[in-house]
């Protein structure tokens, strides 16, 4: 096994955790990618993974190496596309990382419409509700809800939301309305994490007027929260895309809006320099000018 190939063959194992999966990932038998990885550790004279019978893990060794053998192949597969022409037209695996419900509803369409437009891309998309290290994780573009911290990362802005208050009609026609965010002590609230796991809530432009609540319920799903909402349980904070419909529908009515805290942007990040590949660059384009015609993303520029 060449040293390319073998390379290659550690990134599939790292992912995976597993010499049988990465084996598979790169059509290779998993004896042939326990041979490449001993024959590669024996070159460089460390330990990459440690081995036990259930599991397969980096050393810091190996996590160290993970990364900077990602850029090596990205570098390469740039130069290849380069050579070939394929660097003018999208081609190849995208991967793309999203928060769940706004992957359902919003990034979902814009994905299949893209690849009916890019024939030669394939698309990868990870909906879930944690910040992912796009760089350390293998991905190229994520999209991020809320202020984004100091990175290497090129962003652009595509949107922005509001965190609401809001509840049913018939349950405000039984337990009033608040009128101010303390008033919330005397009604049933619902926490919903990771959007408010804690039992403060924050109002206020700068979230300076805090309000401690205490949550009759917990759900970790903001899909089942709305769902209980709807039927007149309780009041829950979600973010204003989720529940646009309900708003428009009147099944459900916010409350507090004087009160709110500052919108939350929402970027499309990615990798700049060489690794922002033809198929990345095509898929930022085609995305941002989706979501900023989407009325209920409220974006400005």
């Amino acid at each position: 096994m060449d040293r390319l190939q073998s390379l290659k063959v550690f990134v599939a194992v790292a992912e995976a955790e597993s010499f049988a999966a990465g084996a598979r990932a790169v059509g290779l038998s998993a004896p042939s990618a326990t041979r490449g990885i001993g024959a590669l550790e024996t070159a460089l004279g460390v330990r990459l993974f440690t081995r036990t019978t259930r599991q397969v893990r980096l050393t810091d060794v190996g996590r160290a190496y993970l990364q900077d053998v990602r850029e090596v192949l990205a570098n390469l597969q740039a130069a290849d596309e380069a050579a070939t022409g394929a660097a003018q037209t999208p081609v190849g695996q995208l991967r793309i990382t999203c928060p769940q419900e706004f992957g359902r509803i919003y990034i979902a369409p814009i994905v299949t419409e893209f690849l009916d437009r890019h024939p030669g891309v394939s698309v990868d998309v990870l909906m879930i509700d944690r910040v992912v290290n796009i760089v350390e994780e293998g991905f190229d573009i994520a999209l991020r809800i809320g202020p984004l911290p100091s990175s290497g990362l090129a962003a652009i802005r595509v949107g922005q939301v509001r965190r609401v208050v809001c509840g049913a009609p018939a349950y405000f026609a039984k337990r009033g309305w608040p009128r101010d965010p303390d008033e919330l002590i005397s009604h049933r609230v619902m926490s919903v994490a990771p959007l408010n796991a804690g039992r403060q809530w924050r109002f206020g432009p700068g979230g300076e007027h805090v309000v401690r609540v205490e949550p009759r319920l917990s759900v970790s799903s903001i899909a089942a929260a709305i769902e209980i909402t709807r039927g007149g349980w309780g009041i829950c904070q979600a973010l204003s895309y989720q529940v646009s419909p309900d708003l428009e529908a009147g099944t459900l009515r916010t409350v507090l809006e004087d009160w709110e805290p500052e919108p939350l942007p929402i970027h499309l990040v990615h990798i700049e320099g060489r690794r922002a590949a033809p198929k990345v660059r095509a898929f930022i384009d085609f995305a941002a000018e989706r979501l900023r015609q989407t009325a209920g993303l409220n974006w400005k520029s």
